[in-house]
């Protein structure tokens, strides 16, 4: 064991633990849920690590070996030489600077012992005097996170279009077939489900779209502005070089906020991707929906498509196949909506210079993306991808319905449309029975 100190008092840290003091208060003040930070936040903030040695180094702010020590521990984790193996709660006080301290305190030691120091020995190389220089919790902490949240995007994006391509083969597949569209779930007039099933793709593309448009406002950082966005402790040297060293390791560029006061206090960005993943649980549930609808049956519902058989559904009736990957697209939709209250309501309790809650709003975020990235592939593999219509029963429908009397209404009138209706349904025959030839003739030029 090694001893640590902070000015709370000190502590027994296991000899072989990469992890140091406050890493050890943190486990043991914040044992709250299940959930561990986000891999890709730790990712995210081992980059960010990894470019201020260098900016510091360009800065002259450390010292060269002390700098290539760091970025040699940054590589380390990067590449798994060591695991982070990080049991950190993802709901935690103090605005992330448990998950910003425990990245420190990892690296310090890897670095340590790069130069041939033992774990702990920090005045030859310090978590916060050299790891942290710089920087404070309040711009690592919100620009990891929104690094993180970009790179799960860039995934969502990926497989929200490959959801998308899969309803437009099925659109192409089924382009001519009829089917009876509903309105209020009573018959309206027929369509085609070549129609339904691009109708669908639409709305997912539209929200790829507003997804890909929100994505756009990660890319500004408020690196450099430290603790409230002053800049307080960050030399002009370094807050310049932090951009182009961060931008040499991500896949995307980043830029500095046009204001980083505002950028350290205001966290409307995660608000408006919040609601960009809610739109699209909202257009994911309803399509999921639909399909249910669809499959239902198959003796007694609509009975017009058949979604692939994945499971048996019943304990007690056999032979019964339940719709299962719509209704967990469902579910995951409704976790989405609830995460994005709990990120809205977070967001909006920042007070003054800074928002604590971004623990809160960051497990969210990574929650909704992470579902809807497995549920959209699930449900384009799974699902979509094997659905079958039912074609000759789709046809009945829309032969034996009497959807025929809106086209009639031009001609024949609102009033006599209606009574042909009720007389089609009181008889069971389909309204063309109780029509003049001279009417059909006219019908007959309309359709053509």
């Amino acid at each position: 064991m090694r001893i640590e100190e902070d000015s709370l008092g000190q502590a027994l840290i296991h000899e072989d633990s990469y992890e140091g003091i406050h890493t050890y208060r943190a486990k043991e003040n914040f044992t709250i849920s299940t959930a561990v930070v986000d891999p890709k936040l730790l990712h995210a903030m081992i980059l960010i690590k990894s470019a201020a040695a260098s900016a510091n180094g360009r800065a002259e702010l450390i010292e060269t070996k002390k700098v290539e020590a760091i970025k040699k521990a940054t590589r380390d984790v990067l590449d798994q030489t060591i695991s982070l193996d990080c049991k950190l709660d993802a709901i935690q006080g103090g605005a992330g600077t448990s998950t910003n301290m425990y990245i420190n305190e990892v690296l310090a030691n890897r670095a340590l012992e790069h130069l041939q120091y033992t774990k702990g020995e920090y005045q030859y190389l310090d978590p916060l005097d050299d790891v942290n220089r710089s920087q404070s919790t309040n711009d690592v902490y919100p620009s990891s996170g929104k690094i993180a949240i970009y790179l799960y995007m860039i995934e969502l994006d990926r497989v929200l279009g490959s959801l998308i391509a899969a309803f437009h083969k099925k659109a192409q597949e089924y382009a001519t077939v009829q089917k009876m569209g509903r309105t209020q779930l009573q018959d309206a007039v027929p369509t085609t489900f070549g129609t339904t099933f691009s109708a669908f793709a639409t709305s997912l593309a539209r929200c790829q779209k507003r997804l890909s448009t929100s994505r756009k406002e990660l890319t500004s950082l408020n690196l450099g502005g430290t603790a409230i966005g002053t800049g307080v402790n960050a030399s002009p040297i370094y807050q310049q070089a932090i951009y182009e060293e961060l931008n040499h390791l991500l896949p995307f560029k980043v830029y500095p906020a046009d204001h980083l006061v505002d950028a350290t206090q205001h966290i409307d960005q995660f608000v408006q991707i919040s609601s960009s993943l809610k739109a699209l649980a909202v257009a994911l549930s309803k399509i999921a929906h639909d399909l249910r609808l669809m499959a239902s049956g198959p003796r007694s519902g609509l009975n017009e498509i058949q979604l692939p058989k994945r499971q048996a559904g019943s304990s007690i009736m056999p032979g019964k196949v339940n719709p299962v990957i719509p209704e967990v697209v469902q579910q995951v939709a409704f976790q989405v909506m609830g995460s994005d209250v709990t990120i809205t309501l977070a967001a909006q309790s920042g007070e003054l210079e800074l928002n604590p809650f971004e623990p809160i709003i960051f497990h969210h975020l990574f929650l909704s993306l992470t579902s809807l990235i497995q549920v959209c592939d699930t449900f384009q593999t799974k699902c979509v991808e094997g659905i079958v219509v039912n074609e000759r029963h789709c046809q009945q429908q829309v032969d034996q319905s009497v959807s025929l009397a809106t086209r009639l209404t031009p001609l024949i009138g609102y009033k006599k449309a209606s009574e042909l209706v009720e007389k089609a349904l009181k008889e069971n025959q389909p309204i063309e029975a109780f029509l003049s030839e001279e009417v059909i003739l006219k019908l007959h030029k309309v359709r053509n």
